[in-house]
């Protein structure tokens, strides 16, 4: 019988112990411990890079382990600590429908603080967020635009490592999860991951091609398509420090001078942006505007690298190669 590989026995046993946790929870009264998962894992001898590739799945399949031992009394259970003080900041406008969703997903993440931002918004997004208990409120009572909005959020945070979404998007918070656990990682920019969602080239929107050609000019084809046009991202605060606060206010910019002053910029998890991949969402609606943002990024390194940059390092078989490979 062939062996399972070891992430995927940590997993069961991970399950196993949440379960263990949730029967027992359940017998004493319905508490269960909001550590409970840190507890098993300081049992496992598990340590280093191992534990902080597989914490995400190890804490998720805890978590499950829980629901089903509780008979779902008891829900899913917290998800575990990291060293990180994490800010969240969402963009907000016009989103009452989504937005108290949206932060009941982030209050089951181990926060530092959770900030809304409210862009001129025109119907009741302000008394729908409020209503949430511990938001910090940013209101801007006309709109500045959402890449003006996040950089407003990241000045008035207050963590070491911040995550950005849009409210009008909830997200799962096992899914969130993953961009905290980048952080104690020491990854410095954690991206979405649309790369793998994508088209192929020919069927690909011009923001999404501006993207993944601005990453090749710069030397990071690896990163594909993968951009700071898109939400969720997270950004340590030494990346903001280096890139500015006000360069923020255009993603693409921001994300040439990290890669540029040599960050650590992963691509971290694939969320599905509600199919808004193709046109590499932001929140930033128009392509015009995405389109004119790559070139003032191309532009800055220019004048610092020279024009070609990256260009011509790669064959043009190679280059057709991983174009379409995307």
């Amino acid at each position: 019988m062939r062996r399972s590989a070891p992430k995927k026995r940590w997993q069961r046993r991970a399950w196993y112990a949440g379960y263990t946790a949730g029967r027992r929870a359940l017998r004493r009264g319905g508490r269960l411990s909001p550590r409970a998962f840190e507890h098993w894992l300081a049992t496992t001898g598990l340590q280093g890079l191992r534990l902080n590739s597989w914490l995400p799945e190890l804490a998720e399949s805890f978590r499950r382990g829980c629901a089903r031992g509780s008979k779902g009394r008891l829900g899913t259970g917290p998800l575990p600590s990291v060293k990180a003080r994490v800010s969240a900041v969402v963009l907000a406008r016009n989103h009452a429908a989504t937005i108290t969703s949206m932060l009941q997903q982030l209050k089951q993440l181990p926060l530092h603080e959770l900030i809304v931002v409210m862009d001129g918004s025109e119907d009741n997004s302000f008394s729908t967020a409020r209503a949430v208990e511990g938001v910090i409120i940013i209101h801007l009572p006309e709109q500045a635009g959402l890449d003006t909005a996040r950089a407003l959020g990241a000045r008035a945070s207050t963590g070491d490592y911040v995550l950005f979404l849009n409210g009008d998007l909830p997200v799962p918070a096992p899914q969130l999860y993953r961009f905290l656990a980048a952080a104690d990682r020491g990854v410095e920019v954690a991206l979405n991951d649309i790369t793998s969602q994508l088209p192929p080239f020919a069927e690909q929107t011009e923001t999404v091609r501006c993207q993944a050609f601005l990453n090749r000019m710069l030397g990071r084809d690896d990163l594909g398509a993968n951009a700071l046009t898109v939400l969720p991202h997270a950004l340590s605060r030494r990346a903001m420090d280096v890139i500015g606060y006000a360069n923020l206010t255009v993603p693409p910019k921001a994300l040439a001078l990290a890669i540029q002053r040599g960050l650590r910029i992963e691509a971290v998890h694939a969320v599905d942006a509600a199919g808004r991949t193709g046109s590499g969402f932001s929140g930033q609606e128009d392509p015009g505007q995405i389109i004119g943002d790559h070139i003032e990024a191309l532009t800055e390194v220019m004048e610092e690298q020279g024009s070609r940059l990256h260009w011509g390092q790669v064959s043009r078989q190679e280059l057709a190669l991983r174009r379409n490979g995307i």
